[in-house]
């Protein structure tokens, strides 16, 4: 085959281009001295182009939130009635990982660019709230007609994204080193043991009951825990399995 038939490399759609330039010049020149017209200027395409697929030069920072959210709702709708709710909002957190660890070398630069722009980091806990809200609406469902439902699914839906957010930080600070399914599934396991019922196990379980006001295996059997107030959750709950297992 003669070098004239051989077809010239495709060019990367012009959303991934646009995002491409912007972060290019991000990291020359800095986000604030970034302009739009920078940004279509060195994709060769218009205004127009860019503003077809972001409303903002913020937008163009995270590109993939907006799809990662309607992932994320579209399988906590999927989800059997029957399956543990806790259990299924933490797979639900994993999807947001998953997007970060396709392109470590991205989310590592995202990292450090949000940090250094506050407008970019105000930006970022508006779509983390976004997150949680879709996270809380579903479990309001499944927590529905429990006089504490409105409640537990606000609690456990801010504790799974604390978790992930934790865990996703640390992977980042290591710029993407470090195993992040092992470091995020720490992290949320915290919040299974401390809200989910049948997911953990039985000891996770008789900490959850404890806590929570549950049936208990052993009605006359007491614990007596001393703990800071300050104390975080995981903490507690993890002193509490340590009483279980030893009596």
């Amino acid at each position: 085959m003669s070098s004239s038939s051989v077809a010239p490399p495709a060019k990367p759609p012009m959303r991934d281009a646009l995002v491409a330039a912007a972060f290019r010049l991000f990291l020359e020149r800095g986000y604030e001295q970034t302009t739009v017209d920078d940004i279509v200027a060195l994709a060769g395409v218009g205004r127009r182009s860019f503003f077809r697929y972001f409303p903002s030069k913020e937008d163009v920072v995270f590109p993939d939130h907006e799809g990662c959210l309607a992932d994320m709702t579209a399988f906590l709708a999927a989800g059997d009635p029957e399956c543990e709710p806790v259990r299924r909002v933490c797979d639900a957190a994993r999807l947001v990982l998953r997007m970060y660890a396709e392109n470590p070398t991205f989310s590592v630069q995202r990292y450090r660019l949000t940090k250094q722009v506050p407008g970019l980091r105000a930006y970022e806990l508006s779509v983390v709230w976004r997150y949680e809200r879709a996270l809380a609406e579903y479990l309001r469902g499944r927590y529905a007609g429990r006089p504490d439902g409105t409640l537990r699914a606000d609690v456990v839906a801010a504790a799974v994204v604390a978790a992930h957010n934790n865990a996703l930080r640390s992977w980042l600070r290591s710029d993407g080193r470090i195993d992040a399914d092992e470091t995020v599934g720490h992290a949320l396991g915290y919040v299974q043991a401390a809200f989910g019922t049948a997911a953990a196990g039985p000891a996770a379980g008789r900490a959850s009951a404890a806590l929570f006001g549950g049936p208990v295996e052993h009605p006359d059997d007491v614990v007596v825990l001393v703990s800071r107030r300050d104390a975080p959750l995981w903490r507690v709950v993890q002193e509490i399995e340590t009483a279980f297992g030893r009596a």
